[in-house]
């Protein structure tokens, strides 16, 4: 038997020679790729910006450079929002057939129910802009800009719990541990800017009931790839990004100098061990002292026009709300920031939905508008893709009490609604349907595979060709386990 010592070193050099050759190739993919998938950018930035795959051979033209990514977490109710069904009023109360319930899957919330009452919306629908799209009165703000969207009405998910629900929308998989969309086109794209991250993650208050789903680090980390591409949380309080400021007695020359101390003792550490996660540390350790110039001066929104801050409405001027985040979302863009992600929060409306919901809208309706006003006014919105939706969406059927004027909705994954603009999209158009009573798709399914394979062609990117070697699979944002498909009939 060989020698632990010796075996160790074996692996060591086994990998440090796999790591070298992975990075010459990856060098030789790059340099083909670089007009292919929109990755002009990356020449400089070798060995920090590494793509996972040879993706140069997808013969995709890219759309966007860029995403920014409204999630409401929680599930908002298509039903009271962008799925209207004015026939279920004669509905009301009765029960939800059983040729339209198939037995589906339940939650225990309502598993134990007697009866499933239809709850027909409560709020008026109207067909607003050029496109005729129907939306709920709840949303005058987003009817202005329907033009620009593509409704799709017809998304579905796996999952029935916000839990894994959420984990599978931000990174393609129930289960935790995956890198999260934003992570993946930071792997995949790199970054166009050396002062700010590649991915942000914005998390804003809310208006409606205090109890919402926790949001956990992991639905923007990186997964297995490399940690760089995490995505860094800017908060709307104290620091934008924690750890930022020096300590109380260090001033900037003498982080500069305690910086180049820790870069030569991780440069000696990797030349040990080739451990690429010292490099990322030092990376990260640089991009934290760019960072002290880059983000006081991108979160001062002070120097914003009045006409900004009318149109974002009278929130934006107050930090974490989602009026403030959508505008600091657009300054992020415009510095060139790969991905930016804002999560509202507090759409679980299980009950007292009459109530809660304009609540959240309220929240969200104007800023949402404003966002996508913003960028086409800016000459932004052609190459950056924006994407609103929630998990899941809401059962045509009462959880608990029915009154004419109160109601809540369960958890539904069979069917419900998102929305695409910007970058590679055709707007002003609505896609797939659902039956009368919202339950089952008609027309068109889309699952949230295919909804990520369509966001990564808007970039440029073939899905199939984006990849990362782990476990022995070479892993997805779409997963292995099923074919994703691109909605063209959702592109312009």
């Amino acid at each position: 038997m060989k020698p632990l010592l010796f075996t160790d070193m074996q692996d060591r050099n086994t990998r440090q020679n796999q790591m070298d050759h992975d990075l010459l190739k990856r060098r030789h993919v790059i340099g083909r790729a670089l007009w292919g998938i929109g990755a002009s950018a990356l020449s400089h930035l070798l060995p920090q910006n590494l793509l996972g795959s040879d993706v140069s051979k997808a013969s995709v033209v890219p759309r966007a450079k860029r995403v920014i990514y409204l999630f409401m977490s929680g599930a908002p109710s298509q039903l009271d929002l962008y799925d209207h069904k004015p026939q279920m009023e004669k509905w009301f109360d009765k029960d939800l057939p059983e040729s339209i319930r198939q037995g589906q899957r339940l939650t225990t919330m309502t598993s134990g129910q007697s009866r499933f009452p239809i709850a027909p919306s409560m709020y008026a629908f109207g067909r607003h802009g050029q496109s005729g799209t129907t939306l709920s009165e709840l949303l005058p703000h987003t009817s202005k800009v329907v033009d620009e969207l593509a409704v799709i009405r017809s998304v579905h998910t796996d999952a029935i719990n916000h839990d894994p629900a959420i984990t599978m929308i931000q990174t393609g998989d129930q289960r935790p541990g995956k890198p999260s969309l934003g992570a993946w086109l930071s792997y995949g794209l790199g970054s166009e800017n050396q002062n700010l991250p590649a991915y942000v993650v914005l998390n804003s208050t809310w208006t409606a009931k205090r109890d919402a789903q926790a949001l956990y680090a992991r639905l923007w980390g990186a997964g297995f790839l490399p940690s760089r591409h995490q995505g860094v949380r800017m908060r709307g309080q104290g620091d934008p990004v924690l750890y930022l400021s020096n300590p109380q007695g260090v001033n900037r020359a003498t982080r500069e100098r305690m910086l180049e101390g820790l870069k030569a003792m991780n440069r000696r550490q990797f030349e040990q061990t080739g451990d690429p996660e010292i490099q990322t540390r030092i990376a990260q350790y640089e991009m934290a002292f760019r960072m002290q110039r880059s983000v006081p001066e991108l979160t001062h929104l002070e120097g914003e026009s009045e006409a900004t801050y009318a149109l974002y409405g009278p929130d934006v001027q107050t930090p974490g709300t989602f009026a403030s985040n959508c505008l600091l979302a657009r300054r992020l863009i415009e510095r060139d920031v790969r991905c930016v992600q804002i999560f509202h929060r507090g759409w679980d409306h299980h009950g007292n939905l009459p109530r809660d919901l304009p609540l959240q809208c309220k929240d969200i309706d104007q800023a949402s508008s404003a966002l996508i006003q913003d960028l086409k006014q800016r000459g932004l919105l052609e190459d950056t893709l924006v994407v609103w939706g929630g998990e899941f969406g809401r059962t045509i059927y009462c959880q608990g009490k029915l009154e004419r004027t109160n109601y809540g909705r369960d958890h539904h994954p069979r069917c419900f609604t998102m929305w695409m603009a910007g970058g590679g999209i055709r707007g002003g158009m609505t896609y797939g349907s659902t039956d009368d009573f919202s339950y089952n798709i008609e027309e068109d399914p889309v699952h949230i595979r295919d909804l990520n394979a369509t966001i990564l062609h808007c970039l440029g990117i073939d899905h199939r060709k984006l990849t990362y070697r782990f476990q022995g699979l070479d892993q997805r944002l779409t997963g292995i386990e099923a074919e994703a498909r691109i909605i063209h009939p959702l592109l312009a």
